[in-house]
């Protein structure tokens, strides 16, 4: 959600930005349905403040901000924001946890700005090679990458290692590019990976929240602002947010690769669908011993 960005970028703005963002968050109906200078009298800041805050989240001022906000409250399902409880029944955490899911690619759908998916893809598309960088949580996003990847024909490794990652840094060159995903963007190993890559020529694509380290450093951000500090199951959804990012740039990717992309994916396709038979065909006519 809106809200959640909100609070992810709260300790990068300044203390009179900070007092807008507060009242947002305090009530965001109040923020919906008031104009801007009962927001400015709410925060106890002027108006212009109010515009810099909209402008610092990025957004062109306070009716775009304004208008976003209300998608945003419109298309919250409800419970979204509840916390699993120790006494949840099944039924409880069905709702929970797949309201907080939609929830969070909702918000991807609304926020995700196109102009960074094509510079990302078009950054992709001129690459001799590609790497995914990622730890913990991330290293399972990279890992998913790499698979979905290199069925296009691209030459792809995924590393989730920071000495590997470090070392493969050293490694590259002009025409190479890393996908860095991190949620926090505040890994020091991975700054450090990234800023030697960097150094070297290659180029970095960020997918993690605006206003991070690891942002500030990249080639190209796409940025996933998602809020992290709810609870200890948050992670869950921002987990799955850099999952679709993924796929919507393996998409895009063999999509501007045209006929020849196309069919790399269908023979790779095919070399599965062979194998899943020779395995059945096992299963049903074992050798005799």
């Amino acid at each position: 959600m809106l809200l959640d960005s909100i609070r992810t970028q709260l300790d990068a703005l300044s203390r009179s930005e900070k007092k807008v963002g507060l009242a947002v968050l305090k009530n965001p109906d109040h923020a919906v349905s008031g104009n801007i200078t009962a927001l400015a009298r709410s925060a106890q800041v002027s108006e212009p403040t109010v515009v810099r805050f909209c402008r610092a989240l990025g957004y062109d001022g306070w009716h775009e901000f304004k208008l976003k906000l209300a998608q945003t409250l419109a298309l919250a399902l409800p419970q979204a924001d509840e916390s699993p409880l120790q006494d949840d029944l099944a039924s409880d955490l069905v709702s929970k946890i797949c309201s907080r899911s939609i929830n969070a690619l909702l918000d991807l759908r609304n926020n995700l700005q196109p102009a960074a998916i094509e510079r990302a893809l078009d950054v992709l598309a001129r690459s001799d090679k590609i790497e995914f960088w990622g730890q913990g949580t991330s290293g399972i996003v990279a890992a998913d990458a790499q698979h979905k990847f290199f069925r296009s024909g691209v030459y792809t490794v995924a590393y989730s290692d920071p000495h590997i990652h470090a070392i493969s840094a050293a490694l590259l060159k002009k025409g190479d590019t890393v996908v860095a995903i991190s949620q926090r963007g505040n890994s020091t190993a991975l700054l450090h990976s990234v800023q030697l890559a960097r150094k070297l020529g290659a180029d970095v694509i960020a997918l993690t929240p605006s206003g991070t380290p690891l942002s500030e450093i990249a080639t190209v951000l796409v940025p996933i602002d998602l809020s992290f500090n709810i609870d200890p199951y948050t992670p869950i959804s921002a987990r799955l947010a850099h999952l679709v990012v993924i796929d919507i740039l393996a998409v895009g990717l063999a999509l501007k690769g045209g006929p020849e992309f196309r069919k790399k994916m269908q023979n790779a396709q095919k070399a599965l669908q062979k194998l899943d038979m020779q395995f059945d065909s096992f299963l049903r006519h074992p050798p005799k011993l």
